[in-house]
């Protein structure tokens, strides 16, 4: 009976598996979709907060470097060729930004519309150099010739931050690099700005507006 007993149990079990596999493989696919950018591959807000909790985990005590990328008048692209034609450049400068991020050991997501993000361990001292590099390819022009007319140019402005592994995220580490890029922005754009302690967002009417994070922020102060 013992034996008996067994033999249906591993029976059943064998006739369960399939159905556990792909229970599992739907969960893999619902984790995948809900941490990445459907447009570009890349992670999205929520895969770039499960990344600096792993790379603030490894870092220990260091600091590590956070970017903060904006497209700057990116509203033209889809406005002339449409808003396909818009995601295929997103997902270019998004493969550019991944790319960066990699050669450096870090990791880059979209964090929405034209806002990008990348967050690196500190390998070297020279945040300019970075921040120029993130600059210089993002300008390059992106081939819409399959089926669109020429090529498309997108500078973007980059705000670069240094920031301690335990800094809160959001509030800290990418509010600082947020207030770096709103000063490339000011000072003309397709540049990059490096914080420093006491730097301050520019005035209102010298950036497009409040974001939803600044409101938020904003609504817990006052609450």
């Amino acid at each position: 009976m013992i034996a008996s007993a067994m033999v249906a149990f591993t029976l059943g079990g064998l006739t369960m598996w399939p159905l556990v596999r792909r229970l599992r493989n739907r969960l893999a696919d619902a984790t995948l979709q809900l941490e990445h950018d459907p447009v570009t591959g890349m992670l999205n807000r929520a895969g770039l907060l499960s990344a600096h909790a792993t790379l603030a985990k490894a870092a220990a005590s260091q600091p590590i470097v956070v970017v903060l990328i904006d497209l700057d008048d990116f509203k033209p692209v889809n406005d002339t060729h449409g808003h396909d034609r818009g995601d295929d450049v997103l997902a270019a400068i998004g493969g550019r930004i991944a790319d960066i991020a990699a050669l450096h050991g870090g990791t880059a997501a979209r964090l929405s519309g034209d806002e990008y993000a990348a967050l690196l361990p500190v390998r070297t001292a020279d945040l300019a150099r970075i921040a120029d590099t993130f600059v210089a390819l993002i300008a390059q022009p992106v081939d819409l010739t399959d089926g669109a007319p020429g090529m498309v140019t997108v500078t973007a402005s980059v705000g670069i931050a240094l920031a301690e592994s335990t800094d809160p995220f959001e509030e800290v580490a990418l509010r600082r690099a947020d207030i770096a890029m709103y000063h490339a922005k000011h000072h003309g754009r397709n540049r990059h700005a490096i914080y420093e302690p006491g730097m301050a967002m520019p005035d209102v009417e010298h950036r497009r507006g409040p974001r939803l994070r600044d409101r938020r922020l904003s609504n817990e102060a006052t609450a």
